[in-house]
């Protein structure tokens, strides 16, 4: 005979924990220190390890942006800015005619 435990919850879903930038920053300096190994940090903060190797490359690959000098990010918004203001110009000049 087939018993079927009333308590057993089988394949229900677990709602998904969202990490803030704090604590993935956090974890992730951790994890390049290399005090503890990564699957200690898993442990103690309960995140699999493959999700603290991940946040640890993004850090890495992402960090030199930190860095970057203001008139790098203005020069980009300025450009922008311009972009859209020659757009706007061409649609005026096309009512115009």
């Amino acid at each position: 005979m087939f018993v079927v435990d009333k308590n057993f919850r089988g394949n229900m879903k677990r709602k998904r924990t969202r990490r803030d930038k704090d604590f993935k920053f956090k974890v992730a300096i951790q994890a390049i220190k290399g005090e503890k190994q990564i699957a200690e940090l898993a442990a103690d903060y309960s995140v699999h390890p493959q999700q603290i190797t991940q946040w640890k490359k993004e850090l890495l690959d992402n960090g030199p942006k930190i860095f970057s000098t203001k008139g790098e990010s203005d020069l980009k918004r300025i450009e922008k800015e311009r972009d859209e203001l020659f757009k706007t110009i061409g649609h005026q000049q096309v009512r115009i005619d």
